[in-house]
């Protein structure tokens, strides 16, 4: 069978039909394995649905998987034939792949939202380079007002630390929020996407790269949104931490990039109404530093 997402069913599995009673099966994922039952006659979509109810919290969904029978005349597990029914007790396991579905990495202004994360003033004296992070992210919400995009902005227990520092204009951000919580994703946010229609990706950066952002970053694409952390925006008061919090996640399939490469892949063409302005934007507005040497 070939490797399909999970939910996708392939042609010529089929559905348990009506009545019939229920099969033993043992459901084996990765070093486990979980006896249960289907219904007499489920094919490989009712397998998923059980494998999801049993593995749910350890299935990485960004991976394709294939269905496998054990097999007894030949000892060993094989593809699950096409058009498979559970009519008697058997074995199956779900396999991920090794090579993980890559996301394209495409941004439209239409399904774009920035987050910027927590830059306040009392992080000023602690986090490397955060003067040239400031300049970035002005830069970006510059251009997210200039492309029309909605921009979310959090600020980490602003009582204790401050407010957004004064160089980063919020004007016309759709969200201003406290919280306490290190990752951005809370009901407030989560409702703010909830009205924009289309969001497919997030634009994120800010402080700190191996907590706030991280843990926002992860959150996101548990939901099924694509992630881009702008590596010239984002930093923390280790260069070690920062480093590997950007290595870990690029490895789970969030896009690290730079800021110019965000903004020219927003205007996409020469001829975009807003091209002018956002090269001007960018020329205007380059920090130079040892920041990305440190990715």
């Amino acid at each position: 069978m070939a490797a399909a997402e999970l939910g996708a069913a392939p042609g010529g599995g089929g559905c348990a039909p009506a009545g019939g009673g229920s099969v033993p099966v043992l459901f084996c994922f990765s070093v486990f394995a979980r006896p249960s039952s289907v219904p007499h006659g489920a094919g490989y979509e009712l397998l998923i649905q059980k494998f999801l109810s049993l593995y749910g919290d350890q299935i990485d969904m960004h991976r394709k998987f294939v269905v496998q029978l054990f097999a007894e005349e030949w000892s060993q597990y094989i593809d699950l034939p096409k058009g498979f029914l559970v009519n008697e007790r058997c074995k199956v396991r779900l396999v991920p792949l090794q090579i993980q579905i890559t996301t394209l990495g495409n941004l439209t202004p239409s399904s774009t939202v920035f987050f910027c994360c927590d830059m306040q003033e009392r992080f000023r004296p602690a986090i490397k380079y955060f003067g040239d992070i400031i300049s970035v992210g002005q830069r970006l919400l510059q251009g997210a007002r200039l492309l029309g995009i909605p921009v979310i902005v959090t600020e980490q227990y602003p009582k204790g630390l401050g407010s957004t520092v004064q160089e980063i204009d919020l004007t016309g951000a759709k969200l201003v929020l406290p919280k306490t919580k290190f990752s951005m994703v809370l009901p407030e946010v989560e409702a703010a996407l909830a009205e924009i229609p289309g969001v497919r990706s997030i634009v994120l950066f800010g402080v700190e790269t191996h907590v706030c952002i991280q843990q926002t970053a992860l959150e996101l694409i548990g939901r099924g949104l694509e992630v881009h952390i702008v590596a010239d925006a984002t930093s923390s008061r280790s260069m070690m931490d920062r480093m590997f919090a950007l290595e870990r996640l690029a490895r789970t399939g969030i896009i690290v990039t730079t800021s110019e490469a965000i903004l020219l892949q927003l205007v996409a063409d020469k001829e975009h109404p807003k091209f002018k302005e956002i090269q001007n934007l960018i020329k205007a507005s380059a920090p130079e530093s040892g920041l990305l040497s440190k990715v």
